[in-house]
């Protein structure tokens, strides 16, 4: 584990060349007296600076327009249309490559805007100011438009707050007693992307004549088999006998082969930790297979019911088993926090119901309510007696959990020898500062930030909470990752930072030359390093926007044809390509191709490759 100072939060975004040149530096504004020797009018302004100025007013005035779409988007609750207009707001000031904290305007404009931007997104007790905003910004807006903006305000301050409390959570029950979650209010623009959970098939699966016929020898052979089993409490839990476990089996020797296959498969990179954890916690090992019906192992799935990750869990549950969900992460989609919840929570449920397995793997699928009016109507603590008055998915449910597990632990008999479980799913964790962005952590360790989100699930952007944060990254590059954080500055912004790798036999001023960066600053930020070796720090600085409230970044540039109204292009890796190659052919640093297609500078490209260049 590691951790360093924690850094003021700042935005972070693809780094664009500059679409718009400030011609002479804001300094002259100051040079500017109200009247000239020559008896010249007090208004008069250089030529040069009223060209600065209406520089300057074209950024702001930009901005202003893709906020007011932004804001239409959201009235008409088009929240990831939202997001990405309001993304683009902030990128003008990105694109121009203006100084923008050297300029009181764009600082306070921009300044401003994050912080509304956030408050709009992440709602808290504050209101956004979007009529201070626009004075600022000075955008030219009418009436109408400032009528838009207080509607907006008002529709924010009715989105709930973020908490990580436990609240009661109120279930829409349906005729058949299954449960849902009622329709919430989204918080945030950006969404993290989900699977479908194989339990919304379970819901609707009816099992065939075939499948329902155990009076076959094999099936019979089979159904005797349980019984044994279960006798010799060999699986570590008993439960009672049902021809409906062995018209489960049935099922999955047949139409359901493939799901079952695959469920084995991905079983291997999961298992073992959750096999740990639910022995860790008093339960049973086999019950941990109750992942595979919920999930099929896959961490990021979401049902009709809201229910998310790989034990499934509706906000209301997860909460009250410790799982935080916020507008920065959702545990219920994390790998070792929601499987100790969910060991919890079946170990809570095996105690209600006096040590019942079936009970309360049946409760965990429709509630304790539910289980409970089925035992009063059926008038015994014994779910086969309660069977009838369960939901039809719950009655599904635990007899394939059951046949899950006799198939599990004995694959060669029901005919899935062959399948071998994928190897477990190493990882390294290590703690960051708040508000990591994954794309230094990716650089860092060697990955991308895709493969940076599938190991942590539970992060609802490209940034860690506004926390000090321990995050998963590739087995075996922890040391690595701290050893090159460490050897950071301390006045270095980590997320105004980025990483290359030397070459053999490089200087720092070869690298420099590379970089289009000076010598004397790369050995500033790698301080005791004689000459560079391997991975090297290397600044950031963008615009030399370094402090702000934002932290909405993203490291995912947006969809490009092979030529965008930006005038973005494309082109294609060939045999023999680099980065910087094709930085120089186009008329762009190498450091700023990198960020813009979210790479390390020494990243090895395929042929036939797509490398975005960023527009001029």
């Amino acid at each position: 584990m590691w951790s360093i100072d924690e850094n003021p939060r700042s935005p972070k975004s693809f780094i664009f060349t500059a679409v718009l040149t400030l011609l002479f530096s804001v300094s002259m504004f100051g040079q500017i007296t109200s009247s000239t020797a020559n008896g010249r009018n007090s208004n008069y302004k250089p030529r040069e600076v009223q060209q600065s100025e209406a520089i300057i007013n074209q950024v702001t005035d930009k901005v202003g327009i893709l906020f007011k779409e932004g804001m239409i988007a959201l009235k008409d609750q088009k929240r990831s249309d939202a997001g990405e207009k309001f993304n683009k707001s902030v990128e003008v000031f990105l694109l121009s490559a203006l100084n923008v904290q050297s300029n009181p305007k764009l600082a306070g404009c921009y300044n401003q805007l994050i912080e509304t931007v956030y408050r709009m997104e992440f709602p808290e007790t504050q209101a956004p100011n979007i009529r201070s905003l626009a004075s600022t910004c000075e955008w030219n807006w009418n009436n109408n438009d400032f009528l838009l903006a207080d509607e907006i305000a008002v529709i924010v301050q009715k989105m709930p707050v973020p908490t990580d409390v436990a609240t009661n959570t109120t279930l829409i029950t349906s005729a058949d007693g299954s449960t849902s979650m009622p329709d919430e209010a989204l918080i945030g623009f950006n969404e993290q992307r989900f699977e479908p959970s194989p339990l919304d098939e379970l819901a609707k699966l009816q099992l065939t004549s075939d499948e329902i016929n155990i009076d076959t020898p094999e099936a019979q052979q089979q159904y005797q088999y349980i019984q044994y089993a279960v006798a010799n409490r060999s699986l570590g839990f008993s439960f009672q006998v049902s021809p409906l476990i062995q018209q489960f089996l049935n099922y999955y020797q047949g139409r359901g082969r493939k799901t079952m296959e695959v469920g084995l498969y991905r079983s291997g990179m999961f298992m073992q930790m959750a096999r740990r954890i639910f022995r860790e916690e008093g339960v049973p090992e086999n019950v941990a297979w109750l992942g595979q019906v919920e999930s099929a192992w896959k961490p990021t799935a979401m049902s009709w019911a809201a229910a998310s990750g790989l034990w499934q869990f509706i906000p209301g549950t997860g909460a009250r088993f410790g799982l935080r969900r916020t507008a920065h992460l959702d545990e219920r989609n994390s790998f070792e926090q929601a499987t100790r919840a969910s060991a919890k929570y079946l170990k809570f449920l095996a105690n209600r119901y006096n040590g019942n397995w079936e009970l309360a793997m049946g409760a965990y699928n429709c509630g304790e309510g539910n289980v409970d009016k089925a035992i009063r109507r059926a008038g015994s603590s014994n779910f086969w007696a309660a069977y009838p008055y369960l939901p039809q998915e719950t009655r599904n449910y635990v007899p394939n959990i059951l046949a899950t597990i006799l198939i599990a632990n004995n694959p060669q008999k029901y005919g899935f020898g062959h399948i071998r479980p994928a190897a477990p799913l190493r990882y390294d964790q290590i703690r960051v500062p708040s508000s990591t962005n994954l794309a230094i952590l990716a650089q860092a360790s060697d990955t991308s930030v895709e493969y940076l989100r599938y190991l942590n699930p539970e992060l609802r952007t490209n940034m860690t909470p506004p926390e000090p944060y321990i995050v998963r990254v590739p087995a075996g590059k922890a040391n690595e990752v701290v050893a090159l954080f460490r050897k950071m500055p301390v006045t270095q912004p980590v997320n105004n930072t980025a990483v290359a790798k030397a070459n053999k036999g490089e200087t720092w001023d070869s690298l420099a030359r590379k970089l289009s960066m000076d010598a004397k600053e790369l050995r500033a930020m790698n301080p005791g390093m004689a000459v560079p070796q391997g991975k090297v720090l290397i600044p950031d600085r963008g615009n030399l926007i370094t402090k702000t409230t934002y932290a909405r970044p993203t490291t995912t540039p947006p969809p490009a044809a092979a030529k965008t109204q930006s005038s973005i292009q494309v082109v294609k890796v060939k045999s023999g390509d680099s980065l910087t190659r094709i930085a120089k052919s186009n008329s762009v640093t190498v450091s700023e191709l990198a960020k813009f297609n979210g790479l390390a500078i020494d990243a090895r490209l395929r042929p036939g490759q797509e490398i975005k260049i960023p527009a001029k």
